[in-house]
């Protein structure tokens, strides 16, 4: 028999619509439980265990609930289990499914996130088909990683990383992982692999990671006209740049300094503070913008989405103060977050 261990959190799986709002409700997670039993017959076969250490809606997290998060799920002793499910919110997924990956890298039993595009009790709700997914990969694989399994609507159901998990798309609830290479995909109960990715030759970190996220790293995102000199860097430890899609910034001063991200770099160096950027794709060849941001101080974290960059970095943060041990862990692939 399997025993698994469901971690509730809230999010749109866990709440109700009440005359048009939709909200997290105290009873409801366990209605999953309740639906996936009266569907699935191989129930039988498992045994469910739950706590539920968050109720929110995922919109409202902070890098405390990671933390909570994290404690609740070790509290449980997960290497007990078969394996681990966290239900979720779908508007910041990917950054907590990049925080367990990170910090559970060396877990044994697989974790899982689940979430829903509509409240259970909607007709085209994805949880319970996203759920199912997840008690099948412990079943069948339970290979060690953190992985989210999500159908979007009219597709078939696909397994990602969860450090190469994007956000949703814009105006949608579709998920994909970065270069449209999910893990995995699930049909006719059975999966397939479809982008390996081979983490055995990573370094050993020195030490075990703590559930500490830093407080101290400022998000920054590029639109044209952004206006640098918004920011008070006050309590700042470490500046993380998003990028257009090319992986470039405005590296001008055209338009004035305050405009400029050389411009920025140099103010963040005067002030000791490193500015990483991502995301980018290493290649032989870079937008002539790219080069000036990186002769002028910038730190690029290649090859890794945005959101697994920046939460690498509250890690980082969290656990390292010196410069050599942040480089290595930031240069190293800890779960399989570069591409």
């Amino acid at each position: 028999m399997k025993k698994i261990l469901v971690v509730f959190t809230g999010g749109t799986i866990g709440s109700e619509n009440t005359t048009g709002v939709i909200d997290t409700c105290s009873g409801h997670p366990f209605k999953l439980l309740d639906l996936y039993r009266m569907q699935y017959r191989q129930e039988q076969e498992i045994q469910f265990k739950s706590c539920q250490p968050l109720q929110l809606l995922s919109e409202n997290l902070h890098p405390s609930a990671w933390e909570r998060l994290i404690a609740a799920i070790e509290s449980e002793r997960p290497e007990q289990y078969s394996g681990v499910i966290v239900t979720h919110g779908t508007d910041t997924l990917a950054y907590t499914a990049a925080a367990l990956a990170f910090y559970f890298h060396q877990l044994n039993p697989p974790m899982l996130l689940v979430a829903s595009d509509y409240p259970l009790d909607h007709p085209k709700a994805n949880g319970l088909d996203n759920f199912a997914c997840a008690v099948e990969f412990i079943r069948q694989l339970g290979s060690p990683g953190v992985y989210v399994p999500y159908r979007n609507q009219r597709q078939l159901m696909q397994v990602h990383r969860g450090t190469r998990l994007a956000s949703s798309l814009q105006l949608s609830g579709d998920f994909f992982s970065v270069q449209c290479r999910h893990a995995m995909a699930f049909a006719d109960n059975r999966f397939k692999q479809l982008d390996a990715v081979n983490t055995l030759d990573a370094p050993p970190l020195q030490a075990a990671l703590k559930p500490v996220f830093s407080r101290r790293i400022l998000m920054i995102r590029p639109c044209p006209g952004l206006d640098y000199s918004r920011f008070d860097l006050t309590g700042v430890a470490a500046v993380c740049h998003d990028l257009y899609h090319a992986g470039t910034a405005c590296a001008t001063r055209q338009w004035g300094d305050e405009h400029s991200l050389p411009a920025f770099l140099t103010r963040c160096r005067e002030q000791n503070i490193k500015v990483y950027l991502a995301p980018a794709i290493k290649t032989a060849s870079v937008y002539q913008s790219t080069q000036e941001l990186l002769a002028a101080g910038a730190h690029m974290i290649w090859n890794m989405s945005l959101e697994a960059a920046y939460v690498k970095l509250l890690l980082a943060y969290g656990n390292f103060t010196d410069d050599e041990q942040l480089t290595i862990f930031l240069e190293s692939t800890i779960a399989g977050e570069h591409v």
